[in-house]
């Protein structure tokens, strides 16, 4: 379920792990279980729980270095990452095209530099960025299982939302399918609809002010 919820693999969890250890973590099942993994970026080896490894920051030297001075420069940069793969549903398809219609919305950048390790990686992917205001809007809903963005996923989605805070960003969040709002920017709803997309940029008002906003924002009836 931890792998689920975290987008990742039993086969790229063991690949990180130390190999002696590979055949012991092939059986494992206790989430708080711990090993000795190797550092993606080639530092060295360090100990730490399976959930740690999957949530956490990654090595400590890596942490140190997000922490650093020439880190901290890029930190809160927009930037595209080429060959991203994130799976995208219908409904979000639906939203950036809702948005599409009110806001000039730019392709240019599909990932966020941090100034904290976030998944063993220095970097967020939201679902939509409006770099020109800094927002980031992402879609959560239960899925089929009904167990998506709940409970591990649910803390996730919040260190997320932190760590680009801490950058300069905002979050805004649709909570689609029942999910509860986390957090004082949040959309609760059934189904993304015109009214959900108005709401956003309504949201987006709040957050950087109307004048910001109308810089991007299309005339009624323009698309």
């Amino acid at each position: 379920m931890l792998l689920h919820e975290t987008q990742r693999t039993r086969g790229e969890l063991l690949g990180r792990v130390a190999p002696p250890q590979r055949s012991a973590l092939a059986a494992e099942t206790r989430v708080g279980a711990e090993f000795d993994w190797r550092c993606r970026r080639g530092h060295d080896r360090f100990r730490a729980s399976v959930v740690d490894v999957l949530t956490g920051p990654g090595c400590p030297k890596c942490g140190r270095n997000a922490a650093s001075p020439g880190s901290l420069r890029e930190a809160g940069m927009p930037f595209m990452k080429p060959g991203l793969r994130v799976g995208t549903s219908m409904t979000e398809q639906r939203l950036r095209v809702l948005l599409g219609e009110r806001l000039k919305l730019h392709h240019r950048a599909n990932a966020v530099r941090t100034a904290r390790m976030f998944y063993g990686r220095q970097e967020v992917w939201p679902d939509i960025l409006v770099a020109e205001l800094r927002i980031a809007i992402e879609y959560d809903d239960p899925g089929r299982s009904g167990r998506a963005h709940r409970g591990l996923k649910e803390g996730s989605d919040q260190e997320k939302d932190a760590a680009l805070r801490e950058v300069g960003w905002e979050v805004i969040r649709i909570r689609g399918g029942g999910l509860p709002p986390l957090g004082p920017y949040h959309v609760a709803c059934r189904s993304v609809t015109a009214e959900v997309a108005d709401e956003v940029v309504r949201l987006m008002r709040v957050i950087r002010g109307d004048a910001a906003v109308d810089a991007i924002a299309l005339p009624l009836g323009a698309t």
